[in-house]
């Protein structure tokens, strides 16, 4: 698994601006201390051009691979977000979008996760000659592919991260 290699950030806007169609806000390295985002937002806010801005919203983000990130989604959240991300890279946005959980993600990944491989059918072939002892009469013969099918279908799933980069996670 790779390490996130683009800056994870989100653009936080000053509503009382935005409100009088002022665009007024910063971005923000979400890759840090919930604490330590708060206070860019609170420094960003005491900079509005508008008196009493108090209120914001996470109007753009980026760096998530893939993963969301709602308008008002609490700090910490997108702290913890921020840094499973930087630990995994797009494998991480990917099960968070596949799956809307961090917590759900990251039991996956720990728990259930069988590697990366060129292909599916790779890992069929892989499983099926460590657990069985096939005569060199019929190894040209298994259906590797067919094999793959059906253990997508009843057994795992996959997550593509890129040409020929499957990751394999068992189902639960």
């Amino acid at each position: 698994m790779e390490n996130q290699q683009t800056e994870i950030r989100i653009y936080v806007a000053c509503l009382a601006s935005y409100n009088s169609g002022i665009l007024h806000g910063a971005w923000i390295d979400a890759d840090q201390d919930a604490s330590a985002i708060r206070d860019e937002i609170n420094t960003m806010l005491a900079a509005s051009p508008e008196e009493y801005a108090e209120e914001w919203a996470i109007h753009d983000y980026e760096g998530f691979e893939g993963a969301p990130i709602a308008e008002y989604q609490g700090i910490d959240s997108v702290a913890e977000i921020a840094a499973f991300i930087a630990e995994h890279g797009e494998l991480g946005g990917k099960l968070l979008a596949h799956f809307h959980s961090l917590e759900y993600a990251r039991e996956t990944l720990e728990d259930h996760y069988v590697g990366e491989y060129k292909s599916l059918s790779d890992y069929a072939q892989e499983i099926t000659e460590e657990t069985t002892s096939i005569p060199a009469s019929l190894q040209y013969y298994i259906d590797y592919e067919a094999m793959a099918r059906d253990l997508e279908i009843n057994d795992v799933f996959t997550i593509e991260t890129g040409f020929e980069e499957i990751h394999v996670f068992w189902s639960h």
